[in-house]
C-alpha cells in the first residue's frame, strides 16, 4: 500500500479534472444545464435509457411483459448518452430530477406519469399489469425485499467496485480490498440464498430476478468489469447457475441489448420503437 496519506481540507472544493472517465459529467450540482426537449414516439410508453445494468432492468421487464401478451406494454425506447450529457437535458430533468438513466413517462394516464429509479419502474409496471409480482401479501413482501436489497447494494458494486477496480484513474489497494470484499459477500448472500431456489422467490420468476440480474449476473458471467477471475466467480455456483437460466430467456435477450450502443454490433440497439427492429438486426 502507498504511504502517500491525504488530509481532507477543512471545506471540500470541487476540482473538475477529477474523477476519471467521468469527470466530465460528474458535478456537485442538480438541474437541467441546457434546453433540450425529449423525442415522444407512438407508444404509451417512452423509456429514456442507456443499456447499462439500470437500464437493462427495464427494457427486460418490458420485453417480458410483451412476451407474456400484455400487449398495452408496447414502448419506445430513445438513446440517452451519459458520456455526453444528454441527461442534463431539460426535458430529461423533468422526467427525472436526478439525471440518471432510465427515466419512464407513461403516457397511457392522465396526466401523464413521469417514473424515475430503476427499480421503481419495475414495481410500478409490475402492478399496472398484474405481472412478475405475487399477489399474495407473504409473496409480495419477499420480492419487494429482494427488490429494495439490490437499489441498496448494487452502488456498492457499481460506484465502489466498478469505480476503483475499472475506472479510476489510478489503481488503490484499500478501497479495491474494501469493496472486493463487500461484493463477495453480496454474492455469498445470493449463493446461499439460490441454492435450494430457481428463481430469487423459488420457481416463480419476478421483478427480484429481473433487478438482480443485470448486475451480479453480468458480473460473474463477466459482462461487467471484466473482474470475473479477479472475484473468482467460480466460487457462486449457484449465482451461475441462475444467471445463465435466465440468461437464455427470448426477453432477456431481447431487453439486454436496447440502448447499447457498445461491444459486439449484433447485441446492439440503439433505440427501439417496434418488435421489427430486433429481427431487422437478424
Amino acid at each position: 500500500m502507498s504511504d502517500n496519506t491525504y488530509t481532507p481540507p477543512k471545506v471540500w472544493t470541487w476540482d473538475p479534472n477529477n474523477g476519471g472517465k467521468f469527470a466530465n459529467i460528474n458535478r456537485p450540482t442538480a438541474g437541467a444545464q441546457f434546453e433540450k426537449e425529449l423525442p415522444i414516439g407512438k407508444h404509451p410508453f417512452q423509456l429514456y435509457s442507456l443499456g447499462t445494468p439500470n437500464g437493462v432492468k427495464v427494457t427486460v421487464m418490458f420485453e417480458e411483459l410483451l412476451e407474456a401478451g400484455v400487449k398495452e406494454a408496447e414502448y419506445d425506447a430513445w438513446l440517452i448518452n451519459i458520456l455526453e450529457g444528454d441527461q442534463f437535458g431539460s426535458g430529461f430533468v423533468a422526467v427525472n430530477p436526478n439525471s440518471k438513466i432510465p427515466a419512464l413517462m407513461d403516457h397511457s394516464t392522465q396526466p401523464p406519469t413521469r417514473i424515475f429509479e430503476s427499480g421503481s419502474m419495475l414495481l410500478y409496471l409490475a402492478d399496472k399489469f398484474q405481472k412478475f409480482i405475487p399477489t399474495d401479501h407473504h409473496g409480495r413482501t419477499e420480492c419487494l425485499n429482494w427488490l429494495f436489497w439490490q437499489m441498496a447494494s448494487a452502488p456498492i458494486l457499481g460506484g465502489g467496485f466498478g469505480h476503483f477496480y475499472a475506472y479510476a484513474p489510478e489503481k488503490y489497494e484499500y478501497p479495491i480490498n474494501r469493496y472486493t470484499m463487500e461484493i463477495k459477500r453480496q454474492l455469498d448472500v445470493l449463493n446461499q440464498h439460490l441454492a435450494d431456489k430457481t428463481y430469487m422467490l423459488g420457481d416463480d420468476y419476478t421483478i427480484a430476478d429481473m433487478a438482480i440480474w443485470p448486475w451480479y449476473g453480468a458480473l460473474v458471467t463477466n459482462q461487467v468489469y471484466d473482474a470475473a477471475e479477479f472475484i473468482n466467480a467460480q466460487e457462486y455456483p449457484h449465482v451461475l447457475r441462475w444467471a445463465k437460466q435466465l440468461a437464455e430467456r427470448p426477453a432477456v435477450q431481447r431487453g439486454r441489448i436496447v440502448n447499447k450502443t457498445w461491444g459486439d454490433e449484433d447485441k446492439q440497439l440503439a433505440e427501439r420503437h417496434s418488435a421489427s427492429d430486433f429481427a431487422a438486426k437478424n
